[in-house]
């Protein structure tokens, strides 16, 4: 059987070694599998305290994704056997994996490449270099599922400006390696056919594992891309941010819902938007907005450990398994939610939620 996770060490010029994590399963779009997350995890560990490893660099294989999001067809089934505790598990070592990215002492550095959502954001957006490329497409499309952002969602999508991490969290919009860069969920763009020159050229930093390695590697990353450019579409996060602000500032969850879902334009990127949230969950509606007002004060750990019970909680009512099942193995699209209507769901049901099982 194939390693879910593969494993490589490039050395540097300086006698370290950088070690190359690649997720292992293409045909998934490298989708997080609780296997993985076992691979990864004693690896980090260990290799804080190593000084023979330099840096870390997470990728996935193939060309056309780095992870796609957590392995959550899997977890439908473990919901529908009635084995819920399986769920608990992945979401547990998950998020532990997720914090200590980020709060890693040594430079990780994720090759942000294709497709990056949901789990797969969840391992890039707590790393300290994250690299996106001109075919980079980043989405947390949680709605769709009857789950929510979670991953670390309900910090990272908070400290975006005005209400964006609300609409994006609302809509599941697919952002763009431009959008990525202009909202800070990406650190450096680079060309897709410079992988192996940005290991080259990180090979040829000089460690020192002094406290300044991040500075060197920012350096060595800057000038890649300064001799290696690259054109971004164009950032439609950027083109709309006024008009984001504009769809989002209803108080009202219910009418801010039907403010976004309403849009009759002529942009694509809106339409889409409004689309998702119209078909969206509306149980999720709610926990969305709610995560991020809660998780505003909180720190990290808080956070994580805010969405580990908001996570467990989805697992044990229908709409998550119901919204697994219409979009990724009936394929019919046509979940059947608990609830009709955002403004249907009494605050009880969703207050319940937040209460660790």
């Amino acid at each position: 059987m194939t390693d879910c996770v593969l494993f490589e060490f490039v050395p540097t010029a300086n006698g370290r070694q950088i070690a190359i994590l690649t997720l292992n399963a293409e045909k998934s779009h490298n989708a997080l599998t609780l296997d993985m997350i076992r691979a990864i995890a004693p690896k980090f560990e260990a290799w804080r305290s190593d000084d023979s490893i330099a840096a870390i660099v997470l990728r996935g294989a193939g060309e056309k994704s780095f992870c796609a999001g957590g392995d959550v067809v899997s977890l439908m089934h473990a919901i529908k056997a009635g084995n819920v505790a399986v769920c608990d598990t992945f979401f547990s070592e998950e998020y532990d994996l997720d914090h200590a990215i980020h709060t890693y002492p040594k430079p990780i550095v994720v090759w942000g490449h294709g497709i990056v959502m949901g789990g797969g954001l969840g391992l890039m957006a707590g790393a300290s270099h994250r690299i996106v490329t001109e075919r980079s497409r980043i989405a947390m499309p949680e709605i769709s599922i009857g789950l929510f952002p979670d991953v670390g969602g309900s910090w990272f999508l908070n400290r975006l400006p005005g209400k964006l991490g609300i609409y994006l969290g609302l809509t599941g919009a697919s952002l763009n390696s431009a959008d990525a860069r202009f909202i800070g969920l990406g650190d450096v763009a680079l060309p897709s056919t410079c992988y192996a020159a940005m290991l080259a050229e990180m090979a040829d930093v000089e460690w020192k594992l002094d406290g300044k390695d991040h500075q060197r590697l920012s350096g060595a990353l800057r000038e890649l891309a300064r001799v290696n450019p690259v054109t971004l579409p164009d950032s439609p996060v950027r083109a709309h941010y006024d008009a984001i602000q504009a769809l989002t500032e209803e108080d009202d969850l219910a009418e801010m819902v039907s403010v976004i879902a309403s849009y009759d334009g002529e942009d694509e990127w809106l339409k889409s938007g409004a689309k998702k949230l119209a078909h969206g969950c509306p149980v999720s509606m709610h926990l969305i907005v709610e995560s991020q007002r809660r998780a505003r004060h909180m720190s990290l750990k808080e956070i994580f450990e805010m969405e580990y019970a908001l996570a467990r909680q989805c697992c044990r009512h229908a709409d998550f398994a119901e919204g697994v099942r219409a979009l990724l193995v009936d394929k019919d699209h046509s979940p059947n939610w608990v609830y009709k209507s955002v403004a249907d769901v009494p605050a009880e049901y969703i207050e319940a939620h937040f209460v660790a099982p």
